[in-house]
């Protein structure tokens, strides 16, 4: 959530950053300065009229015992507290609509991210080169296929489009691939979660998705009482809630998190021919590492995960590009996003794989993350996450760019300890 206290002091700058990222929402921002200021006023009354009421109740043991009557004082006070009865109504009115305005408002992008949508996002910079074939390739869905890597046709019979089964040694690769991840995050010092894929609204609320987005999860109600929740779409859900209402010290910071989990998406609209397979799916695998930290270790968080998230692409030996989101395509919570794109050959397009983003304190003021600073004052945390690394659109990556003539795919280097072998091959 945006600072209140930013509109009311800086409007025209909050107005230019919110036009950045969503064009014609900065009329919001005159509707919330115009409550905030009729509130304001408000309160103000409401609080005069309580001390007139404390006034008046002051009064009335002294009237009382100098035996006069307190009926004229009984009958103004009665007025009066229902004056303050209405006048409460109406200022809870007043901050209920201007907290749901405040909810709509997304976060404001940092200075240096550009305007508009993905038509202005900005490759940073490659690794590697394209590969290139001295054969005809296939594309990942019949590799997969005819080593029985992945079985597409049982996993729609199961759940759908969008759902698929990993087979044997297909099953082998995914799971080489959290582990490698997971192995190396240990080693840089994260501590390793599992968390509930079942979350309360709250954890939605936090992270920015709710309300806006309740509609895009898997909600999962108990007809035999009140109870709802939905089904994480990523880790980050549940990890930037963990330290919701609380007060951390400076020596507990920074927090460094990894969490592997199931992420469960609704994909609204239907799949298009190119996006066949596991590019897009309601269900993935994702190892998610989220930090939280002071404001002045913000950007020194932000270049760790990028980096991080790099590294794995890096030591799996891929094509990928690093790219600079644009204001409008970065997430609504988010002040700032690199993605990192791999190449999928058979597509011709690069996939994200990763996603590094840094809410800045937006997710902190939802959940009252505080810490205490040196000056023993307290103070919004900073929360940032990345992917490390979601698996869906690797295993297409990893089939296509290391494919080989006979129709087998070599296994990355570094994952061949998990595999016990170099080369997948059809089974004969």
């Amino acid at each position: 959530m945006i600072d209140i206290k930013l509109i009311r002091t800086n409007p025209d700058f909050v107005k230019v950053a919110i036009e950045k990222k969503v064009e014609g929402l900065s009329s919001v921002i005159d509707e919330i300065l115009g409550i905030d200021a009729k509130r304001r006023e408000e309160t103000g009354k409401v609080e005069k009229m309580k001390a007139e009421q404390n006034a008046a109740t002051k009064k009335i043991p002294q009237i009382k015992k100098e035996g006069g009557d307190v009926s004229a004082v009984m009958a103004e006070m009665k007025a009066l507290s229902a004056e303050i009865k209405k006048a409460d109504e109406d200022l809870s009115a007043l901050e209920a609509k201007q907290h749901e305005l405040l909810l709509a408002l997304p976060n404001l992008p940092d200075e240096d991210v550009c305007a508009g949508g993905k038509e202005n996002n900005r490759v940073l910079h490659q690794f590697k080169e394209k590969p290139v074939f001295d054969f005809e390739p296939k594309n990942h869905v019949d590799l997969c296929e005819s080593l029985g890597l992945i079985d597409y046709k049982r996993g729609a019979k199961l759940a759908g489009s969008g759902s698929w089964i990993y087979r044997g040694l297909g099953a082998r690769l995914e799971w080489a691939l959290l582990n490698f991840f997971i192995e190396e995050h240990l080693a840089d010092g994260y501590e390793l979660l599992l968390v509930p894929h079942m979350l309360g609204y709250d954890c939605g609320y936090v992270a920015g998705q709710f309300p806006k987005f309740a509609d895009e999860v898997y909600w999962i109600e108990n007809s035999n009482s009140s109870d709802r929740k939905f089904l994480l779409p990523t880790a980050e859900t549940a990890l930037v809630n963990l330290h919701r209402d609380e007060v951390l010290t400076l020596d507990e910071l920074p927090k460094k998190y990894i969490a592997y989990t199931p992420c469960y998406r609704r994909e609204a609209g239907s799949y298009r021919a190119e996006e066949r397979g596991m590019i897009r799916g309601h269900q993935f695998n994702k190892v998610e590492m989220v930090q939280y930290t002071t404001p002045e270790h913000s950007d020194e968080a932000f270049a760790e995960l990028v980096r991080k998230a790099e590294t794995l692409v890096q030591k799996l030996g891929l094509h990928y590009q690093l790219s600079k989101l644009a204001a409008g395509d970065c997430s609504f919570s988010m002040a700032r996003t690199y993605d990192i794109e791999v190449w999928i050959p058979s597509m011709g397009i690069y996939k994200e794989v990763s996603s590094a983003s840094n809410a800045r304190d937006y997710q902190a003021r939802r959940g009252n993350m505080k810490y205490r600073g040196e000056d023993k004052k307290l103070h919004l945390v900073h929360t940032l996450n990345a992917s490390g690394l979601a698996t869906s659109r690797l295993i297409p990556a990893i089939t296509e760019q290391y494919q080989n003539a006979d129709g087998s795919i070599t296994i990355p280097e570094v994952l061949r300890k998990y595999m016990g072998m170099d080369v997948i091959r059809k089974e004969k």
